[in-house]
C-alpha cells in the first residue's frame, strides 16, 4: 500500500498483528485518516481475551486504542444488514461462502465504505470489497 485509506476497517485478525507490532498493519493504521472497528470485532476480541489469562489487560489495552480520536466503532445497522444479506446471497451463489462474522465485517465495511485490513484470504471472494490481505 503506498498511499492511506480514508477509512480502514480492522479485522480481528488486523487487531491482533497490531498488538504484536506488525509492521504492515502499523503501516496502515500511519496512513488512515479513521479506523473503525465493527461491534462483530468488539465480540470475536472479548471472546478470545475471555479465553486467555490477560483479560483484563487485553480489554484495557483494547479501550485505550477505542478512545484514540481517529477510532470509531461500526454499530450493526439494518444498512449493514442489508449488505449483510447481499453478500451472503452472492457467496451462496458462488458457492464460496466464508465465516459468518466476516460476513458481518465485509458488510460494515461495505456500509462505511472502508477498506477491510485483514490477514484472512477468504475476504477476496467477495465481489466488490475493498481490503488490504497482509501475509503473517
Amino acid at each position: 500500500m503506498t498511499s492511506g485509506v480514508d477509512r480502514l476497517v480492522f479485522d480481528s485478525s488486523a487487531y491482533s498483528h497490531f498488538r504484536a507490532g506488525h509492521s504492515g498493519v502499523l503501516d496502515c493504521l500511519a496512513k488512515a485518516a479513521v479506523v473503525v472497528v465493527p461491534t462483530i470485532v468488539l465480540g470475536e476480541l472479548d471472546a478470545a481475551f475471555d479465553a486467555g489469562l490477560r483479560a483484563k489487560e487485553n480489554r484495557t489495552r483494547l479501550a485505550e486504542l477505542l478512545d484514540e480520536p481517529f477510532v470509531t466503532v461500526a454499530p450493526v445497522t439494518a444498512a449493514v444488514a442489508r449488505h449483510y444479506g447481499r453478500i451472503v446471497g452472492e457467496l451462496r451463489r458462488a458457492g464460496t461462502p466464508i465465516p459468518t462474522n466476516d460476513v458481518w465485517i465485509a458488510a460494515t465495511t461495505a456500509d462505511c465504505g472502508g477498506t477491510v485490513l485483514t490477514f484472512d484470504r477468504h475476504f477476496e471472494r467477495v465481489a466488490g470489497l475493498q481490503r488490504i490481505v497482509l501475509a503473517a
